[in-house]
């Protein structure tokens, strides 16, 4: 079988991307199976190897040769698609340059997944600040891709270990999270989560678990009324739907009997329910993947962690992780079975 092409995105260049970039490709194990090919800047690079003393060799390509690269024994090839200098950017001192640089990197790497000529795309993390210095208020990666994209269906799952989790609201005040939980939101997540694990996972029937969003599922109203009123609603939904969803559960419960093996995915309502759960499974192995997207795209669960960029004390776990998740989907890609 032919060594599909995985595009790495580097993420700010003042944060911790090069770095576990590096190290990800100096133990060899992504060449054996794929064709890595780097998205950023080939100065920056070279610095954050000369920094951490990583001998990796980068090979510089166009986007012209990026359908026609050979396996690599180490290393991996880079599409350098910007020059930053030394006053535009310093590691640990993010700028609108890196924002901008941030934009490039993903822009490219989607064209190359929408044309085929990239399996998959793996993000290392960006900064929000530096986008939005350079002008850019997306409040993430996710729903830039999805404006690349033309996707106004997705949703958020993180995978780690035996956890698989999606998120109905994300990075919001705990506040607002109730007014956030409607029907129509669970629904949604839901049925995403459901496609995912049938046409990205491979299982015939996923049993998808719905969380609640009160202590213990809300006990019949004494501790709220979300779950009679809009999550077990939503669930009656799904299930007339055909879909075999089950919930409202209590949350403190269902993480647990996700990781025995009775449910294939998990709902969760807000950010800390469902990543609480899968740092606990696999702290530095968590990955997150975008649902919903026309293109395979997963990522890093951490951020660009400026305080320790340059300084070799990133680990690269997650990015590996990412990686693999990256390229078991596209291997298991069938045409027709991305999105919702």
């Amino acid at each position: 079988m032919a060594r599909r092409v995985v595009g790495v995105t580097m993420g700010d260049p003042a944060g911790v991307g090069p770095e576990i970039i590096l190290k990800a490709l100096a133990d060899g194990e992504w060449q054996r199976d794929s064709i890595p090919l780097v998205l950023g800047d080939e100065g920056v690079m070279d610095l954050y190897s000369t920094l951490l003393d990583l001998d990796v060799p980068l090979i510089p390509v166009g986007e012209g040769d990026v359908g026609t690269l050979e396996p690599l024994e180490e290393g991996a090839y880079i599409l350098s698609l910007t020059c930053l200098n030394s006053l535009q950017f310093s590691p640990g001192r993010t700028t609108p340059y890196c924002g901008e640089a941030v934009v490039r990197y993903i822009g490219k790497a989607v064209d190359l997944a929408l044309d085929g000529k990239i399996a998959a795309m793996v993000t290392a993390p960006i900064s929000k600040a530096s986008m939005h210095a350079a002008g850019y208020t997306y409040p993430g990666h996710t729903e830039f891709l999805a404006e690349l994209t033309g996707c106004d269906d997705y949703a958020m799952m993180l995978v780690g270990g035996r956890i698989r989790v999606s998120l109905v609201t994300i990075h919001v005040a705990l506040k607002d999270v109730p007014s956030l939980v409607t029907k129509g939101e669970v629904c949604r997540v839901a049925r995403l989560t459901f496609r995912c694990m049938k046409d990205w996972f491979g299982l015939g029937s996923p049993r998808v678990a719905v969380a609640g969003l009160n202590p213990h599922a809300g006990e019949e109203g004494a501790f709220g009324d979300e779950e009679g009123r809009v999550i077990g609603p939503a669930v009656e939904v799904l299930r007339g739907e055909g879909y075999p969803v089950s919930g409202p559960h209590p949350a403190d419960t269902l993480f647990h009997r996700h990781a025995r093996g009775e449910f294939d995915a998990v709902v969760a309502m807000y950010h800390d329910q469902g990543l609480i759960p899968v740092k606990l499974e696999a702290f530095d192995r968590g990955v997150n993947l975008t649902l919903g997207l026309p293109i395979i795209r997963t990522s890093v669960d951490h951020g660009t962690a400026l305080d320790i960029a340059g300084k070799g004390a990133a680990s690269p776990n997650s990015l590996k992780a990412a990686y693999s998740l990256a390229l078991e989907l596209a291997r298991r890609r069938k045409a027709g079975a991305f999105g919702p």
